[in-house]
């Protein structure tokens, strides 16, 4: 097995400014770091454990079958915060039959986004 030390998720937009403009203002990631000049410039973003990168830019938008899992400590306020800040809401919060509750959104380019509560209870919250 490869000894991993750290990942990132590659996104390549259709429209670098306006994908930046949707992780970093409308979603309010933090970024970790920036590279490059231009609209084409790279910005890296905390994603909990892991990274976002949108950088470059691409003709066509990300595989339809693309999507990125968020956890979030409170889906009820995730969905108020990102409301007010002008994300449509493709689902609002449901309490999935797995136990999950799960709330979904698309980026720009139609990268669709879950954003998720794991309750207190739930196995996920539980180490083996």
């Amino acid at each position: 097995m490869v000894h991993v030390l750290s990942s990132r998720i590659l996104l390549r937009p259709t429209d670098p400014e306006r994908s930046r403009a949707f992780y970093g203002e409308r979603l309010g990631l933090c970024v970790y770091r920036e590279f490059g000049t231009g609209p084409e410039r790279g910005t890296v973003y905390f994603l909990g454990g892991g990274f976002l990168e949108v950088s470059g830019r691409s003709d066509e938008p990300p595989a339809p079958g693309l999507r990125l899992w968020l956890q979030v400590e409170d889906a009820a306020l995730a969905h108020d915060e990102l409301v007010r800040r002008g994300v449509a809401i493709v689902r609002p919060p449901v309490r999935e039959p797995w136990g999950l509750v799960e709330m979904w959104i698309e980026d720009p380019d139609g990268v669709r986004i879950v954003i998720v509560e794991v309750p207190a209870g739930h196995p996920l919250r539980s180490r083996p």
